[in-house]
């Protein structure tokens, strides 16, 4: 599961209804209709977030989908928001400040930035993160600073992520900018590349002209959690991964530890909500330092703004002790040493190749997307509220479980084609989870 931190697709062309500009990036314009957006705006809203009335909403954004906050914004209002809150974010303003600025003035958080996440554990808000960004928008700064400025700042901020987990409603979906279309479509000019990732997104998201994304979301997420009780009622004490690729892992699961996917409740108001737009995943948190072998990514990595591509990572005695990688090899090297827990797992996810995002038949460079794509697992933080009453825990006592605890948390696609993925019971007994990529 894609966390906050922070091809067979209809041509858009065709959509028969009013269309609206809206400003992207860099002043560029691009045609959607308003009536999609509009559905798409609720959605977010209504169905992900299901912001509940007198909440707080701390919307995260980029500065160039101001058109389409407004629309989020008032969706919040209308649904009984008692104040929606903006955090605006832009690529530019985040690498010049890496070209120019020191690390340790970067990695420095200021007392005004404190007070604000005190504020947030005391509001617990509904938070909507909105994501858009260039997958380049680092490239070419040091990962060494980056990591470090990251390291510092999530240092600080951790325990006030810990004290609003499980206690508060949240939502990331995403928005096309041209630079982040133009990566996914190089071969196309900029406006038809944005209409092509609107199509795909769109089309992940379950939202038409004609549908009603609300009645298909329902019985989307009614879908994966049959899946998921499946597995709950098998009580496997490990998994077993093997691929052609090189892929040969086994991994020991927590026996009081749930498989969880599509929503999640909020364990304060305990309203029902999304946390990522798309989702296809059923997640649970493995025992932290008690995995073998070696996984290979097959999709690249975008983390903090840089891509790791052809990598893979073999773990000893439940850590991370090797990566490799063709393109980012210090980067994912740091990655791994973020904090102590960095080297370990804190979730692995089953998603079946049929997913709608692989239909798409691209990558999208974001893990809210390609994470979707096929099974993944997580390097860092693993999820306390997979535990009974984990939300009510605190991460030492979620811990003592063996959830793995960390200032990251990174997936990485590990869902090859012709991936096998078998279940082992106490007795040793196998049952067959995933074959070909897909569910046995």
């Amino acid at each position: 599961m894609k966390e906050f931190q922070g091809s067979g697709i209809p041509d858009q062309r065709d959509f028969r209804c009013q269309k609206v500009k809206f400003n992207n990036q860099k002043g560029k314009k691009m045609s959607i209709s308003k009536e999609l957006l509009q559905k798409y705006a609720e959605l977010i809203v209504r169905t992900g977030a299901n912001v509940q009335k007198d909440q707080v909403v701390q919307l995260t954004v980029s500065v160039e989908q101001h058109a389409f906050a407004a629309m989020v914004m008032e969706e919040c209002y209308k649904v009984g928001a008692r104040k929606v809150n903006v955090d605006w974010d832009c690529d530019d303003q985040r690498r010049l400040n890496f070209r120019y600025a020191d690390k340790d003035v970067l990695g420095k958080v200021l007392p005004w930035e404190e007070e604000k996440v005190k504020q947030m554990v005391e509001d617990l808000p509904c938070r909507i993160f909105i994501e858009s960004e260039d997958p380049d928008a680092l490239a070419g700064i040091d990962p060494e600073k980056i990591s470090a400025v990251a390291q510092s700042r999530s240092t600080v901020f951790k325990p006030y992520r810990n004290a609003i987990e499980g206690k508060h409603q949240w939502v990331i979906a995403a928005y096309p900018s041209v630079k982040w279309a133009k990566k996914c479509f190089p071969e196309f000019g900029e406006e038809e590349a944005v209409d092509r990732l609107w199509e795909a997104v769109l089309k992940t998201v379950r939202v038409n002209e004609n549908n009603d994304p609300v009645a298909e979301w329902k019985a989307h997420t009614d879908f994966i959690e049959k899946k998921a009780a499946w597995l709950n009622a098998q009580g496997f004490s490990s998994l077993s991964y093997h691929s052609e690729n090189g892929t040969d892992f086994t991994v020991d699961l927590i026996p009081e530890a749930k498989w969880e996917g599509a929503g999640a409740t909020n364990a304060v108001n305990g309203a029902f909500y999304i946390p990522n737009m798309p989702t296809e995943e059923i997640f649970t948190s493995p025992i932290a330092g008690r995995c073998e072998g070696t996984l290979v990514a097959v999709k690249p990595l975008s983390w903090n703004s840089q891509l790791i591509e052809d990598f893979a990572i073999t773990f000893k005695n439940g850590r991370a002790v090797s990566c490799r990688a063709a393109k980012g090899q210090d980067l994912l090297e740091r990655m791994l040493k973020m904090d102590e827990g960095a080297a370990m797992l804190g979730e692995v996810a089953l998603v079946p190749k049929e997913s709608q995002v692989n239909q798409c038949g691209f990558l999208f460079y974001e893990t809210l997307f390609d994470e979707n794509a096929c099974c993944h697992c997580a390097v860092g933080m693993g999820f306390k509220e997979v535990l009974p009453d984990g939300d009510d825990m605190s991460m030492e006592e979620a811990k003592k479980y063996g959830i793995n605890d960390s200032i990251i948390h990174v997936d990485f696609m590990v869902g090859a084609d012709d991936l096998s993925i078998d279940g082992i019971r106490p007795d040793g007994s196998r049952e067959p989870i995933f074959r070909n990529g897909t569910w046995a």
